[in-house]
């Protein structure tokens, strides 16, 4: 008996046919994920199968491939149900928007005693993502990278924040994936100074961008914590290379940490 979505694609034959598969195979990924999550225990294949349409022989190849990405869990033979990468990925979700919503009032009042903008980033794959900015036109500086805009983690302040937790050979494999490419004469581009650089990092709590990213233009940032301890964001002020100011930094920091401690966050004591 053909699905929901085998009778829906011949009803629209005008979809292009290299497009409808792949659609439909999305389609069946969520309808499978849906239907999971509406039992608190494990259920069986022919559950599944009930309750989506879907063929049991469908149904099972699409368990098994979102069970190789963990988004699907395996029991026991023949049971099914949520994995814990959905887990991870929806507290990543939340402690994003999380820091956002919490750090906008702070980021405001640190911009308010600079006059430089400051700005919020968080680490995606092998970049960094800026998601919130506090900035104005009396900064004398363009803002070169919009809320939304990426750049790569060696390039970066706050990159750097992120790549001085990541252990030795997993810093090779980012400095192989990405080989270190450079935007700016300044830029690190070999793996032996990145982890000098990053060693420095580890030992002063904080990060600098001497240049690297954008012809001009200086930055020195502080992680913010979550109250597992984990960084999950790091804060930013950039400024024309010839205007950083050393006094920025402890304001810098204790704003950075005045965000993690609203996380939830509590400093370790000495």
């Amino acid at each position: 008996m053909a699905s929901r979505h085998d009778s829906e694609a011949m009803r629209n034959p005008d979809t292009p046919p290299s497009t409808r598969p792949s659609v439909q195979v999305l389609e069946r990924m969520f309808m499978v994920l849906d239907a999971l999550a509406r039992h608190e225990d494990p259920v069986s294949l022919k559950t599944l199968g009930e309750e989506t349409g879907l063929h049991p022989s469908t149904a099972h190849r699409i368990l098994n491939d979102l069970a190789i990405g963990r988004f699907v869990e395996r029991p026991e033979p023949g049971m099914y149900r949520l994995g814990l990468r959905l887990l991870e990925l929806g507290n990543l979700v939340k402690a994003r928007l999380d820091v956002r919503e919490v750090a906008l009032g702070p980021m405001r009042e640190l911009h308010r005693l600079i006059q430089q903008p400051v700005n919020l980033s968080v680490r995606q794959g092998d970049e960094i993502v800026y998601i919130e900015r506090a900035y104005s036109e009396r900064s004398g500086m363009q803002v070169v990278r919009a809320i939304g805009g990426r750049a790569p983690l060696h390039l970066t302040s706050v990159g750097k924040l992120f790549l001085a937790h990541e252990d030795p050979q997993r810093l090779r494999a980012y400095a192989t994936r990405t080989g270190l490419a450079g935007n700016t004469p300044n830029s690190i581009t070999q793996l032996a100074v990145l982890e000098k650089e990053l060693a420095l990092c580890r030992r002063l709590g904080v990060a600098r961008d001497n240049e690297e990213l954008e012809p001009g233009v200086r930055c020195m940032a502080a992680g913010i914590y979550d109250d597992q301890g984990r960084l999950v964001a790091g804060l930013s002020i950039s400024a024309p290379a010839n205007r950083i100011d050393e006094s920025w930094l402890p304001k810098l920091q204790a704003t950075a940490a005045h965000i993690s401690r609203a996380l939830g966050h509590r400093a370790r004591t000495p």
